[in-house]
């Protein structure tokens, strides 16, 4: 689920972005239609009312399929999130756009992104199995906070029932029950659920009870929900604020590097 936005959304966005800033510095820049600053400003908003309408479509897809009814609470930020990553997903590609010069350097700086972005949010690997020097790149990662925020609204407090296969089998010594073998073991804080106390042969233990312990182990928690839907909506903010950041850079006496750079791509991939 979470490549499908960026992967699709983005590729369509930046060439789009950039047809409309050619034209804008061609024609309406030194006419004076209208400043950079509107160019910038209606890209994000007409991109960011098809992600919203994306984000809740996916969301009465994605939520009642995956997580059924749930609290209403947790159905809204969830749909909160889905919202959040699609209009990240937009305003990132208008980030990458803003400074290239061509959709094909965009397409390759997001695909570097995109990458490092779903590699570090600590679903294939956990922030613990990091090397220290990576760590950092889980903290800053997008992907981390939405993925947790998600999985958290939609998963916590869930039953977790083992297939045989994840079953501890074993024999409790003659003469006891499953039950009373493992009590001093359960009544001290065991993080499983014994399923047949009353036998006295092939107890079945299942080593976890609820979806919170998996979530930890990839340091996802019910209570930073509100907290890394927060984060995610900063991060949207940031790549407005570079689009208009380096616009402004951009269209300064001091900022005419960019051009020159332009040109001197044009030449060599003629």
């Amino acid at each position: 689920m979470s490549g499908l936005p960026l992967a699709n959304n983005v590729p369509q966005t930046i060439p789009k972005f950039i047809l409309q800033r050619s034209l804008y510095e061609v024609r309406e820049r030194h006419s004076n239609t209208y400043s950079w600053a509107v160019l910038a400003l209606a890209n994000i908003f007409v991109e960011m009312v098809y992600n919203i309408l994306l984000g809740v479509i996916s969301f009465a897809i994605f939520n009642y399929t995956l997580f059924g009814i749930r609290d209403p609470e947790d159905q809204g930020i969830v749909l909160l999130f889905l919202v959040c990553f699609y209009v990240f997903a937009g305003t990132f590609a208008q980030m990458v756009a803003t400074p290239v010069p061509n959709p094909l350097v965009g397409g390759r700086v997001t695909t570097i992104l995109f990458s490092m972005m779903i590699l570090f949010a600590g679903v294939f690997q956990p922030p613990q199995a990091l090397p220290s020097f990576w760590v950092f790149m889980y903290r800053v990662s997008p992907m981390t906070y939405i993925l947790s925020g998600i999985s958290v609204a939609g998963l916590s407090g869930n039953t977790i029932v083992c297939s045989q296969d994840e079953l501890a089998v074993f024999n409790p010594p003659g003469g006891t029950t499953c039950g009373s073998y493992l009590a001093s073991y359960i009544q001290g804080g065991a993080l499983g659920t014994l399923l047949n106390p009353e036998a006295t042969a092939d107890c079945s233990y299942c080593p976890l009870k609820s979806a919170d312990q998996v979530l930890a182990r990839s340091d996802m928690y019910y209570d930073q929900r509100w907290r890394n839907w927060a984060i995610g909506f900063a991060f949207i903010v940031f790549n407005g604020a570079f689009v208009f950041g380096f616009y402004f850079v951009k269209v300064q006496p001091w900022g005419k590097w960019h051009e020159r750079v332009s040109g001197m791509w044009r030449r060599t991939t003629r």
